[in-house]
């Protein structure tokens, strides 16, 4: 790569967006496009025809030939099916070819996809459908270039099989409820309300060669085994340190593959754990923010192969030290730029902010369990309430000002809440700071950070749909009720003025501002009637409770069948991932690591026989044997009893099944984990068939 890069040149080229569709088509059919993406109106077939044409021009001008539907099925990832643009002709030769209808729609097998029972294996018909407002964009594979088109995927009888549609749902479903706010303080201009959000993305780099020697890397996204190397990350000089060349390197090489793409990766550092980064983008809309985040991850592990390193998104890939999240960064505005999250100057006295911070104390407070479970995945039980992420239990931080201004109104008490202030640090050659409204808590799950919520308890590895459907979903209920009432009010500043006080009164239970890593802080939540939910198994019936179902088909997001067909799919994928971690630490303890230590008890045994026949003390060594023979008899127990109770679990099925992959399963790795463990650090490292946690933290 060469020294200059024009970054402007190459930002959004690899995009069909607003530049390119300006550029290529006639301005009628611009327009009546650009109109159908902000009006959600029925594509016209003339417009889709020409769009279809110029998109297939530009693909192919970019090296491009086949295109594919690109959507986001219930397995969390993405799926694509590549078809040429070829189309043959009846002389043998072929043009190149996209029509409208090909754009629009398309037709993947939905047979093998998770649908919770919402289609059958022989059914197979699917259909995915264009999403206008995410722009297509062509993906780079090196010698492959193909054009991916961002889709909705439905089953044939139109149930949603996929995160996209519910998203759009939602996002439909909070504009419609907070337009209504907006009414009632006089906006007579907002037509929109947008749900905005950036996710800062947590991420491992570690050394490929060395990954390639861990099946449980391999196979799981995580080490299963491992102690703890001489140094973690209790020096703290990892976190925002220098970046390593290698690291560097890879970045900048992200950075470019992502501008092309027109995401707007902007913020990259070292997070606390080492090897551990960070990568954070500029705001967008939540659907294309969601889009951008699939193909950040996608694109993370692409190029970290191209410098011979893995990327790891497991939320808690190494024991002992910092697991990843994504912090989803929460905004509403309205199509013409305000930010209703915004407290202004003077926030005791927005009554607009105030009415929306009551709305999302009365979401957050009556919906916890439903927050919980959107921010839910196998791994991420690894994580949540650990002294390194934000506990499993559901709160909101507010910071000083805000919590006073809360408190005020719930009293009843009209004195000032003082306002931003100036802060001096003591040094004369320093200008003087305007502090921000709200501290940082990392320990908060739930965070107002000034002009937007911050929801840190997103799975690393996960889609942040699940927790945005969620967000737009429970605020927009909250904003139902209040606009009902209102729009009654005969008195409407009276009103406005009892229901705030009202809602902030009944919820104010969700606000906390302190550690929530201490145990006094889970003693006090359970006071307050917090609901404290530590597994994704427990969280996975929040979906379907009867409140959860009535809510979800009231705003048109989720059906009771779609919301069904989610739990059982999350049951199914617990089930799956934790069967494929028991499998492997089987594997390895049984074919590698339990061989390794036999072999090395038979050297320590040669070793006494041999010290002792010349007449020497041997007692160290004997001592030794017998340590690592308890250890070996361990082990052997442990493993023993995971292989039984992993094949109980296999043999049922559903949410039974999963709770005993929780209950019994993964009891049963960790006890095997300990006296594993204890081994690496007794038997000599020579003999040990695995990478340790340091070659693999420190070998970048």
């Amino acid at each position: 790569m060469s020294e200059y890069l024009d970054i402007p040149a190459i930002y959004g080229s690899y995009i069909f967006g607003d530049r390119e569709m300006r550029e290529r088509l006639p301005k009628a059919i611009y327009r009546s496009l650009r109109k159908s993406m902000a009006t959600g109106e029925e594509l016209d077939p003339v417009v889709a025809d020409a769009t279809a044409c110029a998109m297939k021009e530009w693909a192919i001008s970019k090296g491009a030939t086949h295109f594919t539907h690109w959507f986001q099925p219930l397995t969390g990832t993405t799926a694509e099916k590549h078809d040429s643009f070829i189309n043959p002709q009846g002389d043998g030769t072929v043009i190149m070819e996209l029509r409208g209808k090909e754009l629009i729609r398309g037709e993947p097998d939905a047979s093998s996809f998770p649908s919770g029972g919402i289609r059958q294996t022989f059914e197979a018909r699917g259909y995915t459908v264009w999403d206008i407002t995410s722009p297509a964009f062509i993906y780079d594979s090196g010698e492959t270039k193909t054009l991916c088109i961002p889709t909705a995927f439905c089953s044939y009888t139109g149930e949603a099989l996929d995160k996209k549609t519910p998203l759009l749902r939602s996002m439909e479903a909070i504009s419609r409820q907070a337009v209504r706010i907006c009414r009632l303080f006089g906006d007579t201009q907002t037509q929109k309300v947008i749900a905005s959000v950036g996710a800062e993305q947590e991420y491992f780099i570690v050394d490929r060669a060395t990954y390639n020697k861990r099946k449980d890397l391999i196979f799981t996204g995580r080490t299963l085994l491992g102690a703890m190397p001489p140094k973690g990350q209790e020096m703290e000089d990892h976190y925002f340190g220098a970046i390593k060349e290698r690291v560097s390197n890879y970045m900048r090489d992200l950075d470019v593959e992502l501008w092309k793409l027109g995401i707007p990766a902007k913020t990259e550092h070292n997070e606390a754990a080492p090897a551990q980064h960070e990568l954070a983008p500029i705001y967008n809309t939540t659907n294309l923010a969601t889009d951008e985040n699939m193909l950040v991850m996608n694109v993370m592990k692409k190029v970290a192969l191209r410098h011979g390193l893995v990327c790891l998104l497991h939320e808690k890939p190494f024991a002992g030290v910092n697991g990843s999240g994504k912090h989803n960064n929460w905004s509403l505005c309205t199509d013409g730029g305000k930010n209703l999250l915004d407290p202004g100057k003077e926030p005791q006295h927005n009554r607009l902010f105030l009415l929306m911070l009551a709305a999302v104390m009365k979401a957050v407070d009556e919906r916890a369990g439903l927050l919980r479970m959107s921010a839910s995945n196998p791994g991420n039980d690894h994580r949540l309430g650990g002294h390194e992420a934000p506990p499993a239990i559901i709160s909101m931080f507010l910071g000083d000002q805000l919590t006073a201004v809360v408190e005020h109104i719930i009293a009843g008490n009209d004195e000032r809440v003082p306002s931003v202030s100036i802060m001096k640090v003591g040094v004369s050659t320093l200008p003087f700071i305007r502090r921000d409204a709200t501290d940082r808590n990392r320990t908060s799950p739930f965070a107002f950070t000034g002009n937007k919520f911050e929801f840190r308890m997103v799975p690393s590895s996960g889609c942040i749909a699940d927790a945005n459907i969620v967000l737009n979903t429970i605020t927009a209920d909250a904003l139902c009720a209040f606009a009902d009432e209102l729009e009654q009010a005969e008195d409407f500043d009276g009103a406005l003025t009892a229901l705030i006080r009202r809602e902030m009164t009944a919820h104010q239970r969700i606000i906390f501002n302190g550690n929530g890593y201490t145990d006094e802080w889970r003693a006090e939540a359970n006071r307050r009637g917090l609901p404290e939910i530590r597994s994704m198994v427990d969280a996975i019936p929040e979906l379907t409770r009867s409140d959860s179902v009535a809510m979800f088909e009231r705003h048109g997001v989720y059906t009771a069948k779609e919301l069904q067909a989610r739990a059982d799919v999350a049951y199914e994928l617990y089930a799956k991932t934790i069967n494929i971690e028991a499998l492997t630490m089987i594997d390895m303890v049984g074919k590698d690591i339990l061989p390794a230590v036999v072999r090395y008890t038979k050297q320590l045994a040669d070793t006494v026989a041999s010290v002792e026949a010349v007449g020497a003390d041997a007692s160290v060594q004997r001592d030794l044997l017998a340590r690592v023979s308890v250890m070996l008899r361990q082990a052997y127990a442990a493993l023993t009893d995971l292989r039984e109770k992993q094949e109980r679990a296999a043999a049922l099925c559903g949410e039974a099944q999963a709770r005993a992959y929780y209950k019994d399963v993964t009891t049963a790795m960790q006890l095997l984990r300990a006296p594993v463990d204890h081994l690496e650090t007794i038997v000599d490292g020579a003999l040990w068939p695995i990478p340790t946690y340091g070659e693999l933290l420190f070998n970048v």
